[in-house]
């Protein structure tokens, strides 16, 4: 009996032939995460364990991103925890603030080159998913695993079962990744694919850039998926290779066996779907743009690790040049890293964000949980490109979240309202 992609890692991580859905397997681990929140528990147990060491220097990743620049003195001594233990352990990769390769952590792991196909990744982040993008098996933990995997490089999992995406066609207009991961939310439920794998297969993968990759495995959590993961082909060996020098790895056999078992199969046509938007208060409530009455909006924003990389930032530019934020609407960017603000200094579409009335800020991840840089008020609606929109995550238990695609997002923020860049005409 085959594999699945998922399963493959796994079985090689864990030193066997195979496994099988339901093992319980101890994996090897090429490269952990945590961040500024997740991080200062797992420090606490890492050394209430008595561990002393970390197990590998070069494998462990933190990034203060969620509450930095400090938002207050209790974030200022998270983030003070964090760098004085990778201060101490010698860490390699620790990201602080300013330099030029740091930003939001699931947007410069796969910018520095450090997520590669066929890598079993943990980080205590849910949003971890992101690199299958890349091949690879990743997933989030919580923090007593991220100390403990610290300290052994290893950490058990339970095989998942898996789903079988097949991807047929190109996306249309002002479409993209985000609204294919909203439509299949929408679709199967935020539980539809609970501690399974959503496989990404069929001819539709090639037509899907790497930044709508990344985007969908971003949100593959967002369906109870254990992870997200592609298929490895030209478009991310040249991911890689631009980003790993060197890069000539053996990716032949990160393919599911044609034998492979899955749980079900689901059939997306990309050409058939259109911009959509995810509804207060879950990412499945979805509908497709221009099938509900006007909705107007206090605050966009546009960014966060589910679309704050630099095609993010030029299709907002698009949308945004030569035109002006509503009044009445604040309109926030957040570049996802130090890279992608300079590339977006460079080309000018920074200039553009301010000449708009757009308020830019440093990479962070604040609004994007009601921490900082755009948290909402009472009976405030948000248009936002981020990947959650559950009561109270931007805010006020009682403002409203509705998730979208970028142009979509700046298109609204030129609106006033929830609506499409074709409404804009010569505005």
């Amino acid at each position: 009996m085959g594999m699945t992609m998922t399963q493959k890692i796994l079985a090689a991580h864990a030193g066997a032939d195979e496994v099988r859905q339901g093992d319980l397997i101890e994996a090897g681990l090429d490269l952990l995460l945590g961040n500024d929140i997740t991080t200062p528990p797992a420090i606490d147990c890492f050394r209430e364990s008595a561990f002393g060491e970390v197990f590998d220097k070069d494998k462990i990743v933190l990034v203060p991103d969620h509450f930095a620049p400090n938002k207050d003195i209790k974030s200022a001594e998270q983030c003070r925890k964090m760098r004085e233990f990778a201060k101490e352990q010698n860490i390699t990769h620790y990201f602080e603030q300013g330099r030029e390769d740091m930003g939001v952590e699931h947007v410069i792991i796969p910018e520095n080159g450090l997520a590669k196909p066929g890598n079993c990744i943990i980080g205590a982040d849910s949003h971890t998913c992101t690199y299958g993008a890349l091949g690879a098996f990743s997933t989030g933990v919580g923090s007593t695993d991220l100390a403990c995997a610290m300290a052994t490089g290893k950490t058990w999992f339970r095989v998942p079962g898996a789903i079988r995406v097949n991807l047929t066609g190109k996306l249309g207009k002002y479409v993209s990744g985000k609204d294919v991961i909203l439509s299949l939310i929408g679709r199967i439920g935020v539980d539809g694919a609970l501690y399974q794998s959503l496989e990404f297969c069929g001819e539709g993968v090639a037509a899907l850039s790497m930044t709508d990759r990344l985007t969908i495995c971003n949100m593959a959590i967002e369906c109870g998926a254990k992870n997200g993961i592609f298929p490895v082909d030209e478009i991310t060996l040249a991911y890689v290779k631009e980003r790993v020098p060197g890069y000539d790895e053996d990716t032949s056999w990160l393919y599911p066996d044609e034998d492979a078992q899955y749980d079900r199969e689901l059939t997306i046509d990309l050409s058939s779907i259109r911009p959509v938007v995810a509804f207060p208060h879950l990412p499945s409530n979805v509908r497709e743009l221009g099938s509900f009455s006007r909705i107007d909006i206090d605050q966009v924003v546009v960014g966060s690790c589910t679309n704050g990389r630099i095609e993010d930032m030029r299709k907002a530019a698009a949308v945004l040049k030569c035109r002006r934020v509503a009044d009445g609407v604040r309109a926030i960017i957040l570049p996802g890293s130090q890279r992608v603000y300079k590339q977006a200094l460079e080309e000018g579409l920074l200039a553009i964000f301010v000449d708009a009335g757009c308020v830019v800020s440093a990479p962070t991840c604040g609004p994007c949980l009601g921490g900082y840089m755009g948290v909402l008020g009472k009976g405030e609606k948000c248009v936002s490109t981020t990947n959650r929109n559950f009561v109270g995550r931007m805010g006020h238990k009682e403002s409203e979240v509705y998730l979208a695609g970028v142009e979509v997002a700046a298109a609204s923020a030129v609106l006033g309202y929830i609506g499409s860049p074709d409404e804009l005409g010569n505005m």
